[in-house]
């Protein structure tokens, strides 16, 4: 009988000598970015909640930057993003405070800010408009809106040259219902033809501003956040109004990629102000620079309606792992897990594992999956009414809590950096690097 293999290559390589004897079998298979020894790309995350809507029909501002004592404990806020191990951060500049008219602006706390940001090494998204805009600016009925928001992308890509991440606008098919169709911030309407009004102004403000970004930074990474919901209609018959509302969860991504609307919600757009020539604009094409698909996901993203009309919560019943792929085989983009929280703290550790192996699957499947966020890094407040009324009931699902003390959850998210911190953005995508050349290697013959 013949030797086996094993035999063989050590009678020819010797013990010691080859990758079956040092590492067993074909190694390179633990992530940790072999051959070229360069892991750690994925990009894990945290956030620092800084919405900014208004409410009570404009005479109330909600800045949760300021709610939180951000503004005043940055150094050390920004400090904790550090001590969990992170490099990258969703961060916010309060675009109604900074942008005080055409061509006027106060970067006073933003340059503070930022120079921390650069200081401590961590690779800032910044997101450049969250849920608001200045006094001046009024709200999202106003078509100048997009003109005057691009001014400001390029004002602050300009100043920042070394930033490359960013968010234009947060979650635009939120900002576009909360404040026209569902009358809580903002314009506070409830209209259709405000909701599209809305819808076509964000969504154009985006694209405007991620031109002017890609100006001064032609290499920029947009990173558009935006939430992935679903209503589970419990009727024998599908309602018109239900299904409308799970197709008009896509709009905001079909106008900003530039995709195919669906004729469904497309007459709907044209019944409710949206004309051929702006539909034509959108459609003439994406945005420049590289496009990352952001989805965020609650348990409150999914929704039940019982026969009798009452609501209740579908936390998980497709979950982030099934409505992602929804999106993915939609739009075709590389995607990021941009947001996720619970307001039970106690279950929080749980949710964020949850989460984390919605992420791992999806990847597993072929997904390009290539960041995650828990956001956010302090405790909120107000979200549990939507931030409809100014209550200061804290909503205890930061990795933080007010006090700077460190949750379970922060502690659990600082164990899944540490042992999932060496894979790859892409998996085996570091056989794309540009390594330096190897010197000669001395063969003796």
């Amino acid at each position: 009988m013949s030797k086996n293999f094993l035999s063989h290559i050590k009678a020819s390589f010797g013990d010691g000598n080859y990758a079956g004897d040092e590492y067993g079998g074909a190694a390179g298979h633990d992530g940790r970015g072999l051959p070229t020894g360069s892991p750690s790309n994925f990009m894990f995350a945290t956030g620092i909640e800084c919405s900014y809507p208004t409410i009570d029909h404009g005479r109330t501002r909600r800045d949760q930057l300021a709610e939180s004592y951000h503004y005043e404990r940055y150094k050390e806020d920004l400090g904790l993003v550090r001590e969990l191990g992170l490099k990258v951060l969703r961060y916010n500049l309060p675009y109604y405070k900074i942008h005080k008219g055409p061509g006027r602006y106060d970067w006073e706390f933003a340059d503070l800010a930022m120079a921390e940001i650069q200081r401590l090494g961590l690779t800032p998204i910044l997101d450049l408009m969250h849920f608001g805009v200045p006094d001046w600016v009024g709200n999202f009925q106003n078509p100048e809106l997009p003109v005057h928001f691009a001014e400001y992308c390029g004002a602050v890509a300009r100043r920042y040259p070394w930033v490359r991440f960013y968010t234009p606008v947060n979650e635009i098919y939120v900002t576009a219902r909360a404040s026209a169709k569902d009358g809580i911030w903002n314009e506070q309407l409830k209209d259709d033809r405000a909701f599209i009004t809305a819808m076509k102004h964000i969504t154009a403000a985006s694209i405007m501003g991620n031109q002017q970004i890609a100006k001064y930074r032609p290499d920029c990474v947009i990173v558009q956040s935006e939430s992935a919901e679903y209503i589970h209609e419990m009727r024998a018959v599908q309602s018109p109004e239900i299904r409308l509302t799970n197709k008009l969860r896509f709009l905001s991504l079909d106008l900003l990629y530039a995709h195919t609307i669906d004729a469904e919600v497309l007459l709907y757009c044209l019944d409710n102000g949206l004309t051929r020539e702006e539909l034509q604009w959108f459609m003439a094409g994406e945005p420049p620079g590289y496009q990352i698909m952001g989805n965020d996901y609650y348990g409150r993203n999914e929704r039940i309606i019982k026969p009798d009309g009452n609501w209740c919560s579908a936390e998980d019943v497709l979950g982030w792992y099934t409505m992602t792929r929804q999106y993915y085989e939609r739009y075709r983009k590389p995607v990021f897990h941009t947001e996720t929280n619970t307001f039970n703290a106690k279950e929080a550790e749980c949710w964020l594992w949850k989460q984390w192996v919605n992420v791992t699957r999806i990847r597993q499947d072929g997904v390009p999956v290539v960041g995650f966020t828990w956001y956010s890094l302090l405790d909120q407040l107000d979200w549990d009414v939507s931030l409809a009324e100014r209550r200061l009931a804290v909503n205890p699902c930061g990795l933080y809590d007010l006090d700077r003390k460190i949750r379970s959850v922060g502690e659990s998210y600082k164990m899944m950096i540490r042992e999932f911190g060496q894979i790859t953005m892409v998996p085996h995508g570091e056989l794309f690097e540009i390594s330096p050349r190897p010197a000669a290697l001395k063969v003796d013959i």
